[in-house]
């Protein structure tokens, strides 16, 4: 069950930890739109790498009170405000998808907290020099971003209209979804747990509104609120190459800029690929 932890500005945020509860802590942040019941390793597997795991709702998701407005760096702030709830002094962060430039965020911002760092298929910066950030993006992430550009209005109608039909049906959603995959994604998102945990992410993060999922847009499409060169601790760049909803290209840019980070462009995997390579990453940031 979701635990409500109360920010200093008055704001609820649901928490939930897996796993081994007195094992090393490791914030996994979802991606756009989700949940804190988005994928992630069974509890066995926690325990067995001695992780507390511990998931929430990013604001406006699921159970977690809309913070209107918010930037990237915002995360930062509310991880904090958990970890202090929990007890918790040093932790690693682990963000995948929409989740990658939060968890860049508390690199940037948390230091001497944020002890190592993993962004799996995330985004660069979207004033991003030398980029051309659409480049090999799917057509629907990019009118996303187009209607970001136009205004809060026109993209939060567009996305309430997406995320009725996912709340309607939300199984339905993911096997629609499953159809515009790549071979190797299919693949992944065919397994029969994934996709259930796919269906309650999404139902969960989607529940009331389209609130947390027009925030990360709009936050993605502004000022970050950081610098990538900033960046002090370990950091590990994952992505697939044949990704079509964050290029590769941007990781690449990532890359070149926080220093020291170990950056993998892995052949023959995309998006959900970050799913298949998560464990790994665990042992990664624990180590």
């Amino acid at each position: 069950m979701a635990q409500l932890i109360r920010t200093e500005d008055g704001r609820d945020l649901a928490v939930e930890s897996f796993g081994n509860p007195h094992g090393r802590p490791v914030f996994l942040l979802h991606g756009t739109p989700g949940s804190r019941l988005g994928p992630a390793p069974r509890g066995s597997v926690l325990y067995r790498l001695g992780i507390r795991l511990i998931a929430y709702d990013r604001p406006g998701y699921g159970a977690s009170t809309r913070l209107p407005g918010r930037s990237v760096a915002h995360v930062a702030a509310d991880v904090a405000a958990i970890a202090d709830a929990l007890g918790i002094g040093e932790f690693a962060v682990v963000g995948r998808s929409g989740g990658a430039p939060h968890a860049l965020a508390c690199a940037a911002l948390l230091r001497g907290r944020a002890a190592r760092t993993a962004a799996l298929v995330g985004l660069a910066p979207r004033d991003a020099q030398g980029l051309d950030w659409f480049e090999g993006m799917t057509e629907s992430n990019v009118r996303e971003y187009i209607n970001a550009a136009a205004g809060r209005g026109r993209l939060t109608a567009a996305l309430e209209r997406r995320s009725a039909s996912i709340r309607a049906d939300p199984m339905g959603s993911v096997v629609d979804m499953h159809r515009g995959l790549s071979a190797s994604d299919r693949g992944i998102v065919s397994d029969t747990g994934i996709r259930a945990m796919l269906v309650r992410n999404f139902a969960e993060g989607l529940r009331s509104s389209a609130d947390g999922w027009v925030d990360d847009v709009m936050s993605f499409s502004s000022a970050w609120g950081f610098r990538p060169e900033d960046i002090a601790s370990p950091v590990l760049l994952w992505h697939g190459e044949d990704d079509v909803f964050a290029p590769a290209q941007h990781t690449r840019w990532l890359g070149e800029r926080i220093p020291g980070a170990e950056t993998v462009v892995e052949r023959g995997a995309a998006h959900f690929g970050a799913l298949r390579v998560l464990t790994r990453v665990l042992g990664w940031v624990t180590r």
